[in-house]
């Protein structure tokens, strides 16, 4: 029973942390709503079936998998190319399949030359605390828009949204914190489930969706029609596989640290397996025409707050995600959780992300060149964040992956300087 109620909680984490995605790339393509639900099902079946995949013979560690946020970025920018560099948007999204196939190639070409612990070498505590406090700065604005009831149809603070927003994330501190330990353990179910009904009260819970006449609905292959291979897909591929496999890396060294603090004992993840298993599930995506996966780091703090480190829950709850997946009726009653009552539980997760953060930089010695790396990498990262998406209009897809995400900018910016400062102490060094 324990065993269930906390693979259960695994499943509304995966829920709840990536339906937003698949719903807003389905409308930036102007998706119908049965091509939605569709899309967003075949995500889901992907996520979760990734998630299986890395459990088994990845990185064994209890990791979701999510929509990577730069294929997210990705598909917005090839949205705007549907009638221009291709002549609609079905081949557009075609090669965007073609894209995560070959990026799933590239994934397992790293691996097979050794350039994945090379990369892995790269991610320093400095580097893991710039990324860590990068992606909690990123997320906030989404977090704060959705409790505050912002959305695409209101632009205006919504004031009901709010306070029910506000009762949800202090019952969810509250629950976090607990005396009982079995409330702390399931806290994230509870909450939910909390918010849910609360909302439910208050009249701002979406009405469920009316399901169709079948019970059970496999997820079909390249729905958007066969792969299209082109060239300029092929160099974005695999540019975003190296910003992938940093991704990839940063968050198997977070739950590495995360598992230590709360068992006691050091469990290191597995590189290359994770690679090859990345791979594969960047190609289940293409071959699924749903959104290229990664390991989200988030994870750790959910196994921070529950303080359940074990994989087996975290694998019911993918296993649960698939079942829910080839079911539309259930998949249509849980994605129809109001929104405000996700972002509230998961700020409260994200919350503990920064303790991490600061864990990581108190093992640096040399405080000199972290301070300065920090700093470099923190005014770059967080810059990048104000810059409207616009302003790229006329850069290639590869660079607008980097420079218009505020994380991967100031990721690899605090890798390359660090990795210079290196270079030059040696240099000097030797010199002496």
């Amino acid at each position: 029973m324990k065993l269930f109620f906390s693979s259960v909680q695994w499943m509304a984490f995966i829920l709840a942390s990536s339906l937003v995605a698949p719903i807003a790339i389905a409308g930036l393509f102007g998706f119908s709503a049965a091509d939605t639900a569709l899309f967003v099902q075949r995500t889901m079946f992907v996520l979760g079936l990734s998630g299986v995949i890395q459990a088994l013979i990845g990185h064994r560690l209890p990791i979701n998998e999510g929509p990577a946020g730069i294929w997210w970025g990705v598909f917005a920018i090839y949205a705007g190319f549907a009638g221009t560099i291709y002549s609609s948007t079905e081949q557009a999204l075609q090669s965007l399949e073609g894209g995560m196939i070959v990026s799933g190639i590239f994934f397992i070409l790293l691996v097979v030359f050794g350039f994945l612990n090379r990369l892995a070498k790269l991610f320093t505590p400095t580097v893991t605390f710039i990324y860590l406090l990068l992606l909690i700065l990123q997320l906030s604005g989404s977090f704060m828009n959705g409790m505050l009831g912002l959305t695409e149809k209101s632009e205006v603070i919504q004031p009901v949204v709010l306070g029910g927003s506000l009762a949800v994330l202090i019952a969810a501190f509250y629950f976090s914190a607990h005396r009982q330990e079995w409330v702390r353990q399931y806290s994230v179910i509870i909450s939910l489930a909390f918010g849910w009904l609360f909302f439910k009260i208050i009249g701002e819970a979406p009405a469920l969706p009316v399901s169709g006449d079948s019970f059970f609905s496999f997820p079909g292959l390249f729905e958007f029609g066969p792969p299209i291979f082109d060239m300029a897909t092929i160099v974005t591929a695999g540019f975003i596989t190296l910003l992938l496999t940093a991704n990839m890396i940063a968050s198997i060294r977070v739950m590495e640290e995360v598992i230590s603090q709360v068992t006691g004992t050091t469990k290191e993840g597995r590189h290359q397996a994770a690679g090859v298993a990345a791979g594969l599930n960047q190609m289940i995506g293409g071959i699924f025409a749903a959104i290229g996966s990664v390991p989200i780091s988030g994870a750790a703090g959910l196994v921070a707050q529950t303080g359940n480190a074990s994989i087996k829950p975290f694998l019911g709850g993918s296993l649960f995600i698939i079942l829910l997946s080839i079911c539309p009726p259930a998949m249509n009653l849980l994605a129809s959780l109001p929104a405000p009552v996700g972002y509230a539980v998961i700020f409260v997760i994200f919350s503990k992300m920064a303790g991490f953060a600061f864990a990581e930089l108190d093992k640096v010695k040399d405080k000199d060149t972290s301070r300065l790396v920090v700093g470099v990498a923190l005014l770059t990262g967080v810059g990048a964040m104000f810059v409207p998406s616009a302003a790229f209009a006329h850069f290639p897809v590869a660079v607008t992956a980097v420079l218009n995400n505020g994380l991967i900018f100031g990721t690899v910016t605090a890798i390359a300087v660090e990795q210079f400062v290196l270079l030059t102490q040696r240099k000097e060094k030797k010199m002496i």
